[in-house]
């Protein structure tokens, strides 16, 4: 498959990075509707946006297997853009993706602003947490990595380091998790961990109460994530500084 001869733009390439964050690895075929759908927006095929997102794959450093090698020096350019400042990029691709809809961004929040908070600010936020479940579950294939519930509506992309403890890392998606609500509820008050070989560990306050959704899972692997894993870095900051052991 060869890549469209028209030369690919900044935002464009945002616009692909964008996508490929936010669907399952071995869902990036030119059937796949959401790649059908950026490239109705682009005005390209579905082979070139397809070929593309195959080419960041080669440039991944978080697969272990690799993809088409045909990276420009603009596609590494970006990507190393992109990577280099989640938060920032992950919103402008939003933003970028709105405008080519025609839409506001905020039409793509529920709204209701706190006082002293301003409405950019907290768009802004909405957003980014809303790209952060995208990329997470994708990453997991929907399903959470400690139980394998495939069920959508009850999963949670947990941080692995809270939101108001790293701001640079708030839609970095090796600082998150694929959770069920009750895992996640448990992991962010500290009664669970993920070891350094992705274990899961208890607390001695769950081994000592009759919480049998928890404690039968004390000891097993998660399942990990096609891409993004889990940063060990982060990991040890949830041990160290918010796990109750």
């Amino acid at each position: 498959m060869k890549a469209s001869g028209r030369p690919w733009m900044r935002d464009e390439l945002i616009l692909a990075i964008n996508l490929y964050c936010k669907i399952p690895f071995g869902k990036i075929h030119i059937r796949n509707p959401e790649i059908i759908t950026l490239a109705k927006l682009l005005g390209r095929s579905p082979g070139s946006i397809s070929y593309k997102l195959a080419n960041f794959a080669s440039i991944d450093p978080s697969l272990p297997r690799k993809g088409a090698a045909n990276v420009s020096r603009l596609d590494r350019d970006v990507w190393n853009e992109f990577f280099e400042n989640w938060n920032g990029m992950s919103y402008e691709s939003e933003h970028i993706l709105c405008e080519i809809r025609g839409q506001q961004i905020d039409s793509e929040v529920d709204l209701e602003i706190p006082k002293g908070t301003t409405r950019e600010s907290l768009v802004k936020a909405r957003v980014n947490q809303n790209f952060f479940r995208s990329v997470v579950l994708a990453s997991y294939d929907n399903a959470c990595c400690v139980t394998g519930l495939p069920v959508t509506e009850l999963l949670v992309a947990s941080h692995i380091i809270p939101w108001s403890k790293d701001e640079n890392n708030r839609t970095n998606p090796r600082n998150g998790l694929c959770l069920n609500s009750l895992h996640d509820r448990a992991f962010d008050i500290g009664f669970v961990t993920i070891d350094e070989d992705y274990k899961v560990k208890l607390s001695s306050r769950i081994k000592t109460v009759n919480a049998k959704a928890l404690v039968a899972y004390e000891g097993v692997s998660i399942r990990l994530p096609k891409r993004f894993l889990p940063q060990q870095e982060f990991l040890a900051f949830h041990r160290q500084n918010i796990f109750k052991p």
